[in-house]
């Protein structure tokens, strides 16, 4: 660490390359930290979290009961010990609670005055931050999956839903309506996510076992449907045309940068694709367990050298390096199956959200001070991975 400090002082390297070296090693040693805790308000299974992208500092979550909390991360008490608050609840008195499990939170991503709740109550609703209520509320025919808002927007203000209609719904929240829908679908779609790096192309995944990509200004709409083959296929699987996974299709990420997008299918496999040519990586991650009949919420690193991906995979989190498909560890520590989780870019940190109705927090271990005794015996224990030393390697032959 100290010979990227010295080049960076000298000018001789990128300043971007410390923030990413210290960044990496605080991913490869996130921990359940005894000092920080995250109040416990639901009373039923964690669906769902989501933290605002402006500050990094209010996180959002949702749970089976229908319940919706918003969290402040930030330690105002500068203790040690501390514990994220909940600031305010839609609590089932509230007369606009949703009545059945909310299935996806997100806020709005330009500003914290808004954030938006989909439910297997078959609605969507914008909320006011402020005031607890609902700006809009948008009604489906079947239950609500997920849906999602785009990051990078700027020239629209779509909201994609996923519902348990083969359709993708797209509700415009300037005109209060869903604008259009786009066909191609066989089954319920399980998950959508925005592209991002381009604010019209949209990602969907589907029980048919199939991911489509969409540019939403089009007027056929699917840019392509992924094939976990290439198009190298043989005969014998010819009646497989274009399927992304063997089976159901419930989980989708992009990673930070939008050159390629995650998908978890229910065939325990996770790919990962090229955005622009949608082509299959063959990265090979091993078994990721999936076991759930609905849509699986994990996310990516952002500010990494490799980046990572966290995974809930039972009652564990594993993380995976995204390029290489290694597993580095997994997180331990949830008694019941993960539902979700979500990374705060800004300090490494991770929380997931489980079925045993807790909110973890996974922090970076603090570095160990060595003593001034130098002996074996003395000298602080390296648990980080070994593989990856050298990404902040102190040594002064770093090029």
């Amino acid at each position: 660490m100290l010979g990227f400090i010295s080049a960076r002082q000298a000018g001789l390297d990128d300043p971007l390359r410390l923030r990413r070296a210290e960044a990496t090693r605080r991913v490869l040693s996130l921990e359940l930290n005894k000092d920080r805790d995250v109040e416990r308000i639901h009373v039923s299974g964690v669906n769902a979290l989501d933290i605002e992208p402006i500050e990094g500092r209010y996180m959002l979550s949702g749970g089976s009961d229908g319940v919706i909390v918003i969290y402040d991360l930030e330690n105002l008490s500068r203790k040690p010990s501390y514990t994220c608050k909940a600031l305010c609840t839609v609590g089932r008195s509230h007369p606009d609670v949703h009545r059945f499990s909310v299935e996806t939170v997100q806020w709005y991503p330009h500003d914290t005055g808004m954030f938006t709740s989909s439910s297997f109550d078959k609605s969507l609703k914008i909320w006011d931050t402020n005031t607890l209520q609902p700006a809009d509320v948008f009604h489906f025919e079947g239950t609500v999956y997920s849906h999602h808002m785009s990051p990078v927007a700027t020239k629209h203000c779509l909201i994609a839903v996923g519902t348990k209609s083969p359709k993708v719904q797209l509700c415009d929240l300037k005109s209060g309506s869903c604008s259009h829908i786009l066909q191609g679908h066989r089954q319920e779609v399980l998950a959508v996510s925005w592209s991002s790096r381009h604010e019209y192309v949209l990602a969907t995944a589907s029980a048919d076992s199939r991911v489509k990509l969409w540019d939403v200004r089009r007027a056929s709409g699917c840019l392509t449907t992924l094939d976990q083959h290439n198009g190298e296929k043989s005969r014998a699987s010819s009646e497989a045309a274009n399927t992304a996974h063997n089976g159901r299709v419930n989980g989708l990420c992009y990673t930070n940068d939008g050159l390629h997008l995650l998908t978890i299918g229910t065939d325990d496999r996770m790919r990962l694709w090229n955005s622009s040519t949608g082509e299959n990586t063959l990265v090979n991650y091993g078994k990721v367990c999936n076991e759930s009949r609905k849509g699986l919420k994990f996310t990516t690193s952002c500010g990494c050298n490799p980046e990572f991906a966290f995974v809930p995979y039972g009652s564990t989190i594993a993380v995976y390096t995204i390029f290489t498909g290694e597993l580095i560890t997994m997180l331990r520590g949830h008694y019941s199956t993960v539902n979700c989780c979500a990374f705060q870019p800004n300090f490494q940190e991770l929380y997931s959200g489980s079925k045993d109705c807790n909110i973890l927090a996974w922090i970076p271990a603090l570095r160990e001070s060595v003593p001034d005794d130098n002996s074996e015996k003395s000298l602080p224990q390296q648990h980080l991975n070994p593989a990856y030393e050298d990404a902040w390697s102190s040594s002064d032959d770093e090029g």
